[in-house]
């Protein structure tokens, strides 16, 4: 377990993770990040195409859960609730306690397990202080001018990812 901002992998989206990647590296637990990553900041459905690709993961067997550092919010379940996943909110992501408490909920270690994010400042951290998997994906949408300065602050950490996967 390290405190580093580099992801171990970085793939273009979620749709580009696929069973076999998993599989090959044991994971059978893949959390989430949902915001930008599993859907765009305030939408209640998630994009056909993000629906897709979970369905093909949990269908190979992999489980799917959302971690996510938002409060209380009826989107969360109701995002939750069209991918057919748990979740746990209130993270706390960068800190690793929100990851800690998923895998004691679900009964799984850190060497089986990934987290999937489009931030480095918590889901990229937030992992790898967790012993976890770490994988970047691009945000979904680029909308809000302080979320693009942070994204481009976070730049030189994922050009410094020595797996990019295109």
């Amino acid at each position: 377990m390290s405190f580093s901002p580099i992801p171990k992998y970085s793939f273009p989206s979620l749709r580009g993770i696929t069973p076999d990647f998993l599989k090959g590296h044991g994971i059978r637990l893949l959390l989430l990040d949902l915001d930008n990553t599993m859907a765009p900041y305030g939408t209640e459905l998630p994009p056909e195409s993000i629906a897709i690709w979970a369905r093909d993961i949990k269908k190979s067997g992999i489980d799917l859960f959302i971690i996510t550092n938002n409060n209380g919010s009826k989107r969360v379940e109701s995002l939750a609730e069209a991918f057919d996943v748990g979740y746990i909110m209130s993270a706390k992501k960068p800190f690793a306690t929100g990851i800690k408490r998923a895998l004691k909920q679900l009964g799984r270690q850190p060497s089986e397990t990934a987290l999937a994010g489009d931030q480095i400042y918590t889901d990229v951290i937030a992992a790898n202080s967790a012993g976890v998997l770490s994988i970047v994906v691009e945000p979904l949408k680029l909308r809000n001018p302080l979320l693009n300065l942070r994204y481009w602050l976070e730049a030189p950490f994922r050009a410094l990812c020595r797996n990019k996967m295109r």
